[in-house]
């Protein structure tokens, strides 16, 4: 299905502007929005270069308010068929050790997960009641198992995962689809934060093109790479100890 009118968070750099980008094309009408005005500008300027209509606003998606009433706007305007929440934050054990302090948790939750429900909840019930639209959220393999140096992070993502699969369940009847994403390690900044090793690492222009064409195949989930995330998944099957065991060879740090 192409999508017409649509929303990316966390579109400034990384993997939300390659989702603009991917799906900039003539007739298409691109809403952005990230913390970021010069790194907006920048995706904007991108994705007008390959014919798409371009807004953005500079609003954090832990400011509920002003992000629902910016969000509705555009609604009015042109009513979105696709809504992407891809806004994250990442944390995690300093350099140095240490333990992931409160201010690093809350930021994480707060940008990860809530930021995510901010941005979807305003505009749920006019989807519904135009019984059309899908919902993105993007994710992480982090969110099928808690990894020793990162314990917000995979919560924030363990959230997020349960938020877009309840919703799948409970809007499938409304016509709203959802398709929630499991991306493992893809070429960014946040990616180059983590001091450990990256497997199957892809760019971010190639894990962007792999959750576009399932979110435009309607697929339910997209675990990229499926390599990755389902053995994650399976260690959930695994007594405690041996589960434990095996997610302490993942360890990293993470640099400011």
């Amino acid at each position: 299905m192409k999508h017409r009118a649509i929303l990316v968070t966390g579109a400034s750099r990384g993997l939300g502007a390659a989702l603009a980008l991917r799906f900039a094309a003539p007739g298409v009408t691109l809403h952005l929005v990230a913390r970021d005005p010069v790194g907006l500008a920048r995706t904007a300027e991108a994705c007008a270069a390959r014919g798409a209509a371009a807004h953005t606003a500079a609003l954090d998606v832990r400011d509920a308010a002003p992000l629902a009433a910016q969000l509705l706007a555009w609604d009015d305007a042109v009513p979105f068929d696709l809504v992407i929440a891809n806004a994250g934050v990442t944390g995690g054990t300093p350099d140095g050790g240490g333990l992931e302090d409160w201010a690093t948790a809350d930021r994480v939750l707060g940008v990860n997960l809530l930021g995510a429900v901010n941005t979807v909840a305003p505009l749920l019930p006019r989807l519904v009641a135009r019984r059309a639209g899908r919902l993105a959220f993007i994710a992480s393999v982090a969110a099928f198992r808690g990894l020793p140096d990162s314990p917000a992070y995979c919560a924030s993502k363990a959230g997020l995962w349960a938020y877009g699969e309840s919703l799948r369940a409970r809007l499938a009847p409304e016509g709203v689809g959802v398709t929630v994403c499991a991306p493992g390690f893809f070429a960014s900044d946040m990616s180059r934060q983590f001091s450990g090793r990256h497997p199957f690492e892809l760019s971010a222009e190639a894990m962007a093109e792999r959750l576009a064409h399932a979110i435009e195949a309607g697929r339910g989930r997209a675990v990229v790479p499926r390599r990755m995330g389902y053995p994650l998944r399976l260690l959930e099957l695994m007594p405690s100890r041996w589960a434990d065991l095996a997610t302490r060879r993942f360890r990293f740090t993470v640099s400011d």
